[in-house]
This record gives structure tokens, C-alpha cells and sequence, in this order.
């Protein structure tokens, strides 16, 4: 017998010599059962193929119908054994008779499994019914060999829960494409979890996939549809070809996100955090939120109050706002959104996680992300993949995000799919975390209802990501000045022929006698309210505060330059280091790690200067001792990328891979707030937007992401233009996060090298972050409790080192950690005579020691260097102070490691010109300007460096200022 399984054919022909050769028939049993028993022995044994097909097997029903696991095969033969010693007679053959009704047994059950497979492939999906039904065979009776004379014969369908043990043929293949391929389609059979499969049978099997709704809900419905489609005709007859992504053709998302938020309170959540693009959201902002709709009138009208340094369009808006719901109140936030459509999702959830753990809620049970998508985005946006990749792990779940799909079936211009994407669904990229995904017809509303129920239902069940995709299309252009039946003309006939949902369902309702009127009477109402002005969700909840709400106003109108103590007493210092550097009996680190504690052991004691990891940790001991959570989060960033961390100790005798580590810094105080550390999965623009979003909702907590590199914030970019440098200014939205980018010139080539200063730098305005680089251990020990002990919160970039994390010229003194603060400029360290220097070199970073070294080298004298810490806001009078000490100096110059085109030069060079005295001139020295970060090769980047040092000694060359 061939090793390779039998493969179905197209037709019942190939179906029959499939089952003519399978395990079930013929001589081939023994060889086959063999083969079983060893798969189920060891998997591995047996031929990919083989394996593949019993694995498939295991997650089809048993013939007899019974839902119990596949067992090994021996017990079964132990009891023939039994019963042959009992004088059981067995029969050795079947009849012919008995086993064709055998093989249509069969049939049968891989009849019902193909349905819940691929049963959505069928389903009545498309209001435009564009697209002609896919050929499935496996979905045809005849696929398994059955004509007309079988369709009244009976079989047991006792796997299903269609209500009967038993059906006839043709009422199994009415109950299944009733369930399945009907105007909800769902694809749920992929998932490995039995208990969610038999979930899904049960709550579409046993209704048919149909909603119940009496008739004041289906009035409701109809309502939330008017309402939908009234503000866009308003704002359409108002407002003629100003952008707003009209949401004319997908009106049930209203009734959606309606039912989803009234079921949701009767659950018991409380919160709920939304996060979508364009499409619908002035919609949602009225209809859902209950933004009043003359203060939306008044943004069309240019005549809202400009309250903001830039502000933004309309359809970025967010908004929040409570409502009342069976459960109780609940409090609604969309979130603010860029156009680059789907990086608001991991940022919702961010803000969703930082709720949860502010409420005391692990999973979820109170607070719920809502991501509303598009179907080309969805798919195509990689920020999806990577934020689905987030969901269950430890440090960034949310207890599950219900998805919803405006499926456009366009994109922005394209309609054709096989320019959208290579699968079959918008929704495949959910397969990777087993997440169901319900397809919905949208021109069925009480469908889209059913859907968005049990998909809340499954969410809060099983505590995992669920996808409701409302299959719709799109009546006007991606934004009202588009024209897009310039490339969909036939597309656009048929949309131009669609008498609309809400007529649709109006009509559906006047034919069960629910009123003929009751369409127009809604419409008239809307519109009054519409010319009113007034709220169109009943009730918004105007004077409600939750006790969980967050109080920004502490941080608001304060100065960047109101520092804060940030020194800690003798005391705190030797009871925190004490703590922090007692390990256990219990745990056993490894030997490299034990010598790290016992040298931090020392610097607690004051025998040895404090290096940059042990005032790192001191930081941040301090700060949950005194009260601030401390979140961070990055890639090896338990470790450290560069060993210097080591924040958890690993016990090298443990014996489980989820147990035996020790985190000192969750011991260090009784009643200390919580230190949390998380090696993040292998994605920058997912989790950095995730960490944003948690600081966004929670100003008390240091929440720090760390790039394994200073370089891997590229794949993080969007984050950073569109919320972290802009969020302010745009929206509102005031944050203090802090990054983490180790950046320096080791010669490790172009892409370990530089953090891309002058990203940051050229995004710096309007006093939007502060970007430092700090050169010693007290350094980043002062600015990491600054960012937390002084009432300001703007984003915190850190330039990081590596070298400097093990140089002992970079390690500080106990005394400057008991005393002082953050040095936005560190003067001179050697004492010169102010009126015999001739030349000031300023400069940022690690350069600073060759700087020294060189000058040591040279033995000049009259060469002061001073070290700029914090590049933005630039600390001009501190800056000032220092140059002033210098009255003879004729030079100033500049010097960094980074090409010239790169780092902070352009920018810093007006702020040193600005504070320079008359007749001084201003210089650079660094390497040339390059496309590249930085060479590739060693011994180049050798001779650069060195290069690079004499310059900043020597005369004065190319573009030199002068005061």
C-alpha cells in the first residue's frame, strides 16, 4: 500500500474510489491500525502525510456520533478479547448491504464537518451579489456519492444540536446550509480548543443561525438604522462634498455597536475603549457616543473654538462620554486616530490593559477593546498581525477584542480580490490565534444583531479576540470628492440600484405588520432632532463620574524646567540597595549573575562607585517604594540586551519552565506599588503602541519601552509621528512614556549604532518631549525619578549607552544620589582657568570620554569640554552659565559621533550660536555627512573616530559660524 493518503476528488466518482481504498474497507485495516498505534504512540513516526490526515481525524465526529475523543486502538481490542472469552460471537464481514449503509453513515458525518468548516464559503453574504458562489464539491451531497433516492433516508445526527437524534437527508442538508450559509457564516472549526467548537454548534445549530427578536426590538433596530443613515443624508444635503467617509451602505454597524454596548453593561463591563479609522466615525461620535450634534454642525461651520496649538480634522476626533445601559452606566472612549488607519488598535489596547489593571481586573470582566476596521486595512496593515500576536500573552492581554469589519468590499479604489489580498476572507489573518470569525450579511440587520451578541457571548466566555465582519459596501467615494465609478463602474450600477438598508428593513417590518408608517415617522424624528441640534442616544449620562476616572489636571500648565527632588536620603538608600541585592536561599542564580548582585551589594555600601545598572535599579526601587507603578516592557529587556539589567534572577536548579525566578524589585517594600517586567514578543510598532496607550491612561505609572537597539524604533516610526510626538498638540492627549534606545558608535555597523537622534530632534517642538542622553549612573538614576516626581508628563526619550554601561569613568559616587539632581548640562570636571581657555567643546553622548582621553593625551590646557545631557527643550541658561565661564575662548565647537547630516548638529547649532559670546566663531568636527548610519567596516570606523577626536582639537574647518 502506498504511504500517502487518499485524496477527495472533484466529484462522487473519485469520492467512491477514495472510500473504496480507505482504512475503514478491505485488507488494508491491519496495516493502517498498525500505523495508528504508532502515530498515537509517537506522532513523529509515522509519514507526514499519514500524520496530517490523523490529525485532521481527531476533530471529526466518530460515525456512531458520539462526541468523545479518539481513543488507542488496544483497549478497544482488549474488549473484543472480553467479550470473544464470554462467547460473543463477532461478525468477521458485513454484507454488502451493510456496508454501503456503513460508508453513507460516514458520508454523513464528513457531510456536517464540511459545513462547519467551510459552510461560510456558501453563506448569503454580499447585499450587491456581485461575485458567483465558489465551487466546493465537498458542500454537494453528490460529493459523497448520494442521488434523489437517499434524500429521505434517516441517519443519527446525534453529534449535532438540531433539536433530532435523527433527520432525513434532505432536512440535515436544509438545517445545515440554514446554519451555515445563510446570512451569518461562520468559521470557527480551525480552532484546536473542543470546548470552543461544541460552544459554536450549539449556539448556532440549535437556532439555525436565525434571530428571535420581538417586535419592539426589531423597532429598535430600525431605529439605530434610521439614525445611521439620517446623519449622513443630513450632513450630505448640509455639508455638500466635505470629507466625513460616509457610512451610507453600512448602517447595521450602528445597530451593532448598539447592541454590543447594551449587552456589554449586562455582562458587567463598565468600560469600553473603541478604536476605528475613518469610515462611520462621525456616525459613531453622534449615534453611539452621543456627541451633540450641534457641536459637530459647528466643525463643519469652522466656528468650534481652536483650543489646540494644531488640532485635527473632524473624522480624528475622539470623544468619551457615559451611558446608560441594563447593566449600568458605561463609560465609552473612542479613541484619537491618525489616517494611518489601523495603528490606533494596539494603542486601545494599551489604554484597555492600563484600565484593567488600574480596576484590579486580570481578565478583563470590566473593561472592553472594541477595534472597528476596514477590510482592505485589516488585512493589509502588519500592525494587525503583530497586535494579534499580542493577545494572550502575558505582559499586553486584554481578556479578548471583539473586531468589527465595515467590509466595503472595495478598499480604497479597488474592488477586484485579487488585488485586495490573497485569501479568501479580509479575516484570515485571525486564523494565526484560532480566533472565530462571523461574516454577516449587513443588509440583514437583525443578522449583524445575532452576530455581534454571540460574539460578545464568546469573548466573555472564553477571554479571547472574536471577529464580527459586516459585509456591506460603500455608497459613496472613499471621501465625498471622489468619483468612484471611474474604475467600478459595474460596482457602482448596482449600488446605484440598492433602495438602501434601512428601506430594506422598513419594508421587511411593514410586511409583518409592525406599521406601514413607522419608517417615515422615525425619519421625520431624526431629522427634528437633526435641526435641533439635540443628542440622538437616549440616555447619555451628563453628571456621572466613575471613581476609577483618571485626574490629569495635576499635570497640565506645568514647566518643563520645575524639576522635582529626585535625591533620596542615606537612609533610603542603604535599606532599598539591602533589599534589592538579597537573594533568597531558595533561588540559585547563575554565577555570572550572583557576581553582579554581590558587586551591587558593595555599591549599596558606598565601597565602590554605583554603575549604570545598579542606578537604574535604584530608580526605579525607589519609585515603586514611594508609591509609582513602574511598567517596562521591550525585548530582552528582563536581562538587558547588553547583560547589564538582570531584573530577573533565573534559579539555575529550577525544574518548571514557569517557575523559579526571583524579581528583587518587587521586594523591596511592604506595601510597595508594583514593578512589572515583560520581554516582549519580537515587534516594536505593536507593543510601543500598546505601552503609549498605557501611559496614555495612567499619568502614575512609569511606563518605559525598550528597543533591543536604538535603531529598531524604525519599525516603531508611526507610533512616534503620530502619537507620541503629535499627540499633544493635536488632540489633547498629554503622556509620559519613556523610551529606552541604546545608541552609540562601537563600530558594530549600520544598523546597531544610532538611535536616529535627529529623528527626535526634528520632531521636537513646541515642548513635546524631552530627548536626553545621559553619560553616568547618577544621570539616568535623576532622570528616571524626574519623570515620575515632578508634576509633568511629556514623553521621555533616552538615549541609552552600551559602551558606558561597563565603564568605570561612567559610574558615580553614592553622594551624587543623595544629593543633587538631573544635570541638563554637566560643566567642566577639571579645574581650569576660565581665562586661559581658548576653546569650548560641547558635545552629547559617549564621545564625551574620548574627548577626555584625547585631552589627557595632549595635555592642552586651555580646551574646556562640557556635556550637553538634555538636547531638547535645550537648557539655555544652563548652557549659557557655562560658556560664560570661558571669556577668552574664540572657538566653540560641536563634536558628535554621528555623521554630519545626522545627531543633533543641525539643530543644536542655532541654540549654541544663540548663547555664544561676540566675536566667537562655532565649529563641527564629526564624520562626514552619509547616507549610512554607519560603516560596516571595523578598522573604517577606527580611523573615523579617531579622525573625528583630532578634529575637535584642531582648526576650525568648512561651515563655521560666527556670533
Amino acid at each position: 500500500m502506498s504511504e500517502t493518503t487518499p485524496q477527495a476528488g472533484s466529484n462522487a466518482s473519485v469520492y467512491q474510489a477514495y472510500q473504496s481504498n480507505t482504512y475503514l474497507f478491505g485488507g488494508n485495516a491491519p496495516y493502517v491500525e498498525e500505523m495508528y498505534e504508532n502515530y498515537l504512540a509517537n506522532p513523529g513516526s509515522v509519514p507526514d502525510s499519514w500524520r496530517d490526515y490523523f490529525d485532521a481525524l481527531q476533530h471529526v465526529p466518530a460515525v456512531d456520533g458520539s462526541t468523545a475523543k479518539d481513543v488507542a486502538h488496544l483497549p478497544v481490542i482488549n474488549a473484543f478479547v472480553d467479550l470473544a472469552k464470554k462467547g460473543v460471537k463477532q461478525t468477521v464481514m458485513a454484507t454488502g448491504a451493510d456496508s454501503e449503509m456503513g460508508r453513507k453513515r460516514t458520508a454523513v458525518q464528513q457531510l456536517i464537518a464540511a459545513y462547519r468548516n467551510v459552510g461560510a464559503r456558501w453563506a448569503d453574504l454580499d447585499p450587491l451579489k456581485r461575485m458567483e458562489r465558489d465551487k466546493i464539491p465537498e458542500l454537494e451531497p453528490s460529493f459523497y456519492g448520494f442521488n434523489d433516492a437517499d434524500q429521505e433516508t434517516v441517519f443519527n445526527i446525534s453529534n449535532t444540536f438540531f433539536g433530532k437524534e435523527s433527520m432525513s437527508l434532505r432536512e440535515l442538508m436544509n438545517a445545515l446550509r440554514e446554519t451555515y450559509c445563510g446570512t451569518i457564516g461562520v468559521e470557527y472549526m480551525y480552532t484546536t480548543d473542543q470546548n470552543q467548537k461544541r460552544w459554536w454548534q450549539q449556539k448556532l445549530e440549535a437556532t439555525r443561525s436565525k434571530p428571535q427578536f420581538n417586535a419592539e426590538k426589531k423597532k429598535h433596530i430600525l431605529e439605530r438604522l434610521t439614525a445611521a443613515e439620517g446623519l449622513e443624508r443630513y450632513l450630505h444635503t448640509k455639508y455638500v462634498g466635505q470629507k466625513r467617509f460616509s457610512l451610507e451602505g453600512g448602517e447595521s454597524f450602528i445597530a451593532a455597536m448598539d447592541e454590543l454596548i447594551q449587552q456589554a453593561g449586562a455582562k458587567g463591563i463598565q468600560e469600553i475603549v473603541i478604536g476605528m479609522a475613518h469610515r462611520g466615525r462621525l456616525n459613531v461620535l453622534v449615534n453611539t457616543l452621543g456627541k451633540m450634534p450641534a457641536d459637530l454642525f459647528a466643525e463643519f461651520d469652522h466656528t468650534a473654538p481652536e483650543e489646540l496649538p494644531a488640532g485635527d480634522v473632524k473624522y480624528h476626533q475622539g470623544f468619551s462620554s457615559d451611558v446608560s445601559t441594563a447593566g449600568g452606566p458605561v463609560h465609552l472612549s473612542l479613541a484619537f486616530n491618525p489616517s494611518h488607519l489601523e495603528i490606533v488598535n494596539p494603542v486601545v489596547e494599551g489604554s484597555v490593559r492600563a484600565r484593567m489593571d488600574r480596576r484590579g481586573d486580570p481578565k478583563g470582566a470590566q473593561v472592553l477593546p472594541v477595534l472597528v476596521h476596514g477590510d482592505a486595512a485589516f488585512g493589509g496593515q502588519g500592525v494587525n498581525q503583530e497586535t494579534l500576536a499580542l493577545a494572550q500573552t502575558r505582559g499586553y492581554t486584554t481578556g479578548g477584542t471583539v473586531h468589527i469589519i465595515i467590509n466595503n468590499q472595495i478598499g480604497f479604489t479597488t474592488s477586484d480580490p485579487r488585488d485586495m489580498r490573497s485569501s479568501a476572507f479580509c479575516t484570515d489573518i485571525v486564523k494565526m490565534v484560532e480566533s472565530p470569525v462571523l461574516h454577516v450579511n449587513g443588509d440583514d440587520p437583525e443578522a449583524v444583531v445575532l452576530a455581534t451578541q454571540l460574539a460578545l457571548e464568546f469573548r466573555m466566555e472564553f477571554g479571547q479576540d472574536v471577529v464580527v465582519d459586516i459585509t456591506c459596501y460603500r455608497k459613496l467615494g472613499h471621501n465625498e470628492q471622489d468619483t468612484p465609478s471611474l474604475t467600478q463602474p459595474l460596482m457602482y450600477k448596482k449600488i446605484s440600484a440598492h433602495p438602501g438598508t434601512r428601506k430594506l428593513y422598513a419594508d421587511k417590518l411593514a410586511a409583518q405588520g409592525l406599521g406601514a408608517e413607522l419608517g417615515d415617522a422615525m425619519i421625520k424624528e431624526y431629522r427634528a432632532a437633526m435641526d435641533a441640534g439635540k443628542h440622538t442616544v437616549d440616555p447619555v449620562l451628563t453628571n456621572f463620574k466613575s471613581k476609577y476616572a483618571v485626574d490629569w489636571s495635576p499635570f497640565l500648565g506645568k514647566k518643563w524646567t520645575d524639576a522635582g527632588d529626585t535625591a533620596i536620603p542615606m537612609t533610603e538608600w542603604k535599606r532599598l540597595s539591602e533589599k534589592l541585592t538579597t537573594i533568597p536561599e531558595s533561588v540559585t542564580p547563575h554565577q555570572l549573575v550572583k557576581k553582579v548582585y554581590d558587586d551591587r551589594a558593595a555599591m549599596g555600601r558606598g565601597e565602590v562607585n554605583v554603575d549604570w545598572g545598579m542606578g537604574e535599579h535604584m530608580a526605579f526601587a525607589s519609585l515603586v517604594a514611594s508609591g509609582y507603578p513602574v511598567r517596562l516592557s521591550g525585548e530582552d529587556c528582563g536581562r538587558g540586551t547588553f547583560t547589564h539589567r538582570h531584573a530577573v534572577i533565573h534559579d539555575q536548579k529550577r525544574e518548571k519552565w514557569d517557575a523559579g525566578t526571583y524579581v528583587p524589585l518587587q521586594n523591596v517594600a511592604d506595601n510597595q506599588a508594583p514593578f512589572v517586567v515583560i520581554d516582549s514578543i519580537l515587534s516594536e510598532e505593536a507593543v510601543l503602541g500598546f505601552e503609549y496607550g498605557y501611559a496614555s491612561n495612567d499619568p502614575n505609572t512609569l511606563v518605559i519601552w525598550e528597543a533591543q537597539f536604538g535603531d529598531f524604533a524604525n519599525g516603531a516610526q508611526v507610533v512616534i509621528d503620530q502619537f507620541i510626538a503629535s499627540g499633544e498638540v493635536k488632540w489633547g492627549r498629554v503622556n509620559g512614556i519613556t523610551l529606552m534606545l541604546p545608541h552609540g558608535y562601537e563600530g558594530q555597523g549600520p544598523e546597531h549604532s544610532s538611535a536616529r537622534l535627529e529623528r527626535f530632534m526634528q520632531l521636537a517642538a513646541d515642548t513635546n518631549m524631552q530627548i536626553v542622553q545621559p553619560t553616568t549612573a547618577s544621570q539616568i538614576f535623576h532622570v528616571l525619578r524626574r519623570q515620575m516626581v515632578r508634576n509633568l508628563r511629556k514623553p521621555l526619550i533616552i538615549m541609552t549607552p552600551k559602551s558606558l554601561l561597563r565603564n568605570k569613568d561612567a559610574t558615580s559616587p553614592l553622594s551624587e544620589f543623595t544629593k543633587g539632581g538631573f544635570q541638563t548640562v554637566i560643566p567642566e570636571s577639571k579645574e581650569l582657568k576660565g581665562d586661559k581657555v581658548k576653546r569650548v567643546i560641547a558635545c552629547s553622548g559617549k564621545v564625551y570620554y574620548d574627548l577626555v582621553k584625547k585631552r589627557e593625551e595632549k595635555g592642552d590646557a586651555d580646551v574646556a569640554i562640557i556635556r550637553v545631557e538634555q538636547l531638547y527643550p535645550f537648557p539655555h541658561k544652563a548652557f549659557a552659565t557655562e560658556l560664560k565661564k570661558y571669556p577668552n575662548a574664540t572657538d566653540v565647537v560641536w563634536c558628535q559621533d554621528e555623521p554630519q547630516n545626522q545627531g543633533a548638529w543641525f539643530f543644536v547649532q542655532h541654540y549654541i550660536h544663540e548663547n555664544m559670546l561676540d566675536g566667537q566663531k562655532l565649529g563641527y568636527a564629526g564624520r562626514a555627512a552619509s547616507a549610512s548610519p554607519a560603516v560596516g567596516y571595523a578598522h573604517l570606523h577606527q580611523e573615523q573616530q579617531k579622525a573625528l577626536v583630532e578634529a575637535a582639537f584642531g582648526k576650525l574647518k568648512g561651515f563655521v559660524l560666527t556670533k
